[in-house]
């Protein structure tokens, strides 16, 4: 397991620096390789959203049960009307509650997306162009457009969405402390939980990020928009 420290910084030496380091982590990615990131929330474990290894391989590093779906990031709009059936009315919710356009100076209704700084994933109508091992053999698939700079970097690069879900075995609690990734999920004295683990491939430590992972909505009908997460 690999490991690459990042730090994001307006100087320009530091962002060609960061350039290299995406690339790497984008070679990592289409080798069908599984990574843990820094995402707009939480740190995430992930893969390129295509590859069905690659995502077998998440469900057995979490001891997650397959039927438990996933979630994925897409670079922009563009990429997730291509996977993701976006009717104009959803599209224009979307655009409000992801900031990509200025926002509307009387707000659709409900309101409940509306304000605040929280990430938003929501769930919509999967147009099943990727495997279905993502979504548990769901129709629906759970989608986020990221603010990051890095993140939309790393999915624009790639060219298709990236798998997202929290560093952590199921059913217990997501890792604080990036650094122990190794000691995490492989047993340890100090998580004896984990018997027989796999390790990620890659490891991108960004330092402290947030701890709370996004809210989830169900956007599939706008007539009755539910918050699945808060």
């Amino acid at each position: 397991m690999k490991t690459i420290k990042i730090e994001q910084n307006k100087n320009k030496k530091k962002n060609k620096i960061l350039d290299k380091q995406v690339e790497l982590i984008v070679r990592y990615l289409k080798r069908g390789k599984v990574i843990v990131y820094p995402t707009d929330t939480i740190y995430g474990l992930g893969c390129i959203a295509t590859n069905k290894k690659a995502i077998n391989r998440i469900y057995k590093i979490k001891k997650r049960e397959k039927k438990k779906p996933l979630l994925i990031l897409v670079s922009s709009m563009a990429m997730l009307k291509k996977y993701c059936y976006v009717s104009k009315e959803q599209e224009e919710y979307l655009k409000n509650v992801w900031k990509q356009e200025r926002q509307f100076e009387n707000p659709p209704n409900p309101p409940l997306l509306k304000g605040g700084d929280r990430a938003v994933s929501v769930i919509l109508k999967s147009r099943r162009m990727l495997p279905k091992e993502l979504t548990g053999g769901s129709r629906d698939i759970a989608v986020r457009l990221p603010k990051d700079e890095l993140l939309i970097k790393m999915i624009g690069r790639v060219k298709t969405p990236i798998v997202s879900t929290s560093v952590n075995i199921s059913g217990k609690r997501s890792l604080a402390n990036i650094s122990q990734v190794n000691k995490y999920f492989i047993e340890s004295p100090e998580f004896p939980f984990n018997k027989g683990g796999i390790l990620p491939d890659l490891v991108i430590d960004a330092g402290k990020i947030s701890e709370k992972p996004s809210k989830l909505v169900d956007l599939r009908d706008l007539n009755n928009i539910k918050v699945l997460r808060k």
